[in-house]
């Protein structure tokens, strides 16, 4: 008998069938003598229906704490309805709210970061008995305000309570069957990766790969959970995620990420003079932005220009926060692009492979397309880009690095199959 935490994301769960599909699969390991923890995402497009309906009613940004408010709504469709689910199977569930099952997080709206899961009443119910349902993707504050944990936060509240009432082993449950070399979508012949290492899925969710949640896996690197990306269509075995990952002969290169979610901000004609770049990025940081790649060109004329890329969210407030200080720097101008996107590419053998960033670049060369901002780590090189070529682009990288199979990828349930 083990404790295991499973997640279900909103295409597990778009509908009536799929709920009975995933109630099923519990209920099953639930009667092989094991004590499961559930978290569920909202159903399907919900959270995107939600959105869309506050922008109907509220011209702008809605104030956060009622946008937390409202989609929090979601995930508590879902566990109460496969709480039903479980039941009408004749087995006994409990569902709970994220502030229920003693998430806290900290005083952010929209994003906010667990910083503390008192799981007791968790444990209690388990111990009588009961599959645990758990609301994903929201928490509470210290003070009781409601917040949610940013898209893709079920991940997160899965590996955290994971850590917090030491589960055995924490199950992703998706509409892929595990990790793929790179989005299968994209590319019908991608690799699907037996293991990966924590580092490596990291790199690859924070760049954009959208299986795990970056969160998800700092907790399961930090805290040592047992993570496997399953399907929730399939019994096929999943990926397992975990601190060293045999590597494949031959492949350097374990993944390939692509991330639309990128907007680059310039700031032109800067003075060159200590301080200049901290004035620039205090102000971005008192106002949420979050910045990646950094880039400053040669001073020329007592002057430099430089580029830093950040969501496309954040793009306004970035140009705001900017402008905010133009009177303290005295920049020439600042301007923005929003049809980009970071193309990388990620494995812990680049750093003593030469040739791998050249080969890169040589491929996307070949398409006709410039690149516009580079960043290099140990184990990973990303580009950005124009967005226009951005499939052709993929498949000549997965091409180029030897990572094509002669196997369809599976994604989706039976019927998506193709």
């Amino acid at each position: 008998m083990s404790l295991i935490v499973m997640k279900f994301g909103g295409s597990s769960v778009g509908d009536a069938e799929r709920m009975k599909r995933v109630a099923k699969r519990i209920v099953e390991r639930k009667q092989a003598g094991h004590s499961c923890v559930v978290v569920v995402s909202a159903m399907g497009d919900t959270t995107d229906d939600l959105i869309d309906l506050s922008k109907q009613i509220y011209d702008g940004a809605p104030p956060a704490r009622e946008m937390d408010m409202l989609l929090t709504t979601g995930e508590q469709v879902s566990v109460a309805l496969l709480s039903m689910a479980i039941h009408s199977l004749g087995e006994q569930a409990v569902s709970y709210t994220g502030w229920q099952s003693g998430i806290f997080t900290e005083d952010v709206h929209g994003k906010a970061r667990i910083t503390d899961i008192q799981p007791g009443r968790v444990l209690n119910a388990l111990e009588q008995g009961n599959v645990v349902i758990v609301a994903g993707f929201q928490g509470m504050t210290e003070d009781g305000e409601i917040t949610t944990l940013g898209r893709g936060g079920s991940d997160t509240t899965a590996v955290a309570l994971a850590a917090a009432i030491k589960a055995d082993l924490c199950e992703i449950y998706t509409d892929v069957d595990g990790i793929y070399s790179t989005d299968p979508r994209i590319v019908k012949v991608a690799r699907k990766l037996n293991e990966i290492s924590y580092d490596e899925m990291l790199e690859l969710a924070n760049l954009g790969a959208a299986v795990l949640h970056p969160r998800a896996v700092e907790y399961a690197k930090n805290y040592n959970v047992t993570l496997v990306v399953r399907s929730s269509f399939t019994n096929n075995e999943g990926t397992n995620v975990k601190e060293e990952a045999v590597m494949e002969q031959g492949i350097v290169v374990r993944g390939i990420a692509y991330d639309k979610n990128v907007a680059r901000v310039s700031i032109l004609g800067v003075p060159e003079k200590p301080g200049q770049l901290a004035k620039v990025f205090m102000a971005l940081a008192e106002v949420q932005v979050d910045v990646d790649i950094i880039v400053q060109s040669g001073v020329l004329n007592g002057s430099a220009d430089f580029s830093f890329t950040t969501t496309l969210a954040d793009r306004e407030k970035a140009l705001d926060a900017i402008e905010s200080i133009r009177g303290e720097i005295g920049f020439r101008e600042v301007t923005s692009e929003v049809n980009m996107v970071k193309v990388s590419i990620v494995g812990a053998g680049m750093v003593s492979t030469p040739g791998v960033a050249a080969t890169m670049f040589k491929v996307i060369s070949d398409l006709g397309i410039s690149i516009s901002l580079v960043s290099t780590s140990e184990i990973k090189v990303s580009c950005v880009i124009e967005n226009s070529n951005l499939t052709e682009v993929i498949q000549s990288l997965h091409t180029a690095y030897g990572l094509d199979t002669t196997e369809q990828a599976f994604v989706g349930g039976p019927q998506d199959r193709r």
